[in-house]
């Protein structure tokens, strides 16, 4: 598949390709920022267990995983990722960005490319109920909120009220 690209508020191509391997150390210094993971109301996994969670997407056809990349200095720069997965047997959408790149239109524009290229229905995505900025940009995209919950920790999450998204 070749990359997709549309522009960004700011100016920012922003170009959505398929999840390789080697995108993995740049994807996890990404997830790892605590900042990110606060907001998200997410936990960041160690290296390992980050590594041995991609390597089984990789084998998992049912996964639609792609970088988000714009025009940096040297080519194209790894600024996130998106993805449609299964989880609790609904599919899922799910994204990432860099900090440095939050508010610039990033976010929006990727998660509008990928629901071009990704056409299972109904999608579903979670947002913290907290994180106004990615409630907005589902909103964005097409997606109503269903309601709110609360999500118990675990492993990889906190203990958060949820907002429950829906693309038809």
């Amino acid at each position: 598949m070749h990359p997709v690209d549309v522009q960004a508020g700011r100016g920012e191509t922003v170009r959505l390709r398929p999840t390789t391997p080697a995108d993995l150390p740049a994807l996890f210094e990404i997830q790892s920022d605590p900042e990110s993971n606060l907001m998200a109301g997410t936990k960041p996994r160690p290296r390992e267990v980050f590594f041995a969670v991609w390597e089984r997407h990789f084998t998992d056809p049912s996964i639609n995983s792609r970088v988000i990349e714009i025009d940096g200095r040297h080519g194209g720069e790894i600024v996130g990722g998106v993805s449609c997965f299964q989880a609790d047997g609904q599919d899922c959408v799910g994204y990432w960005i860099a900090r440095a790149y939050w508010g610039r239109g990033v976010a929006s524009n990727a998660v509008a490319l990928f629901l071009g290229e990704e056409l299972r229905r109904p999608l579903h995505a979670t947002a913290a109920r907290t994180n106004a900025p990615s409630q907005r940009i589902l909103e964005k995209c097409g997606f109503r909120c269903r309601g709110f919950r609360m999500g118990e920790e675990t492993d990889r999450f906190l203990a958060r009220e949820i907002a429950d998204f829906v693309l038809e």
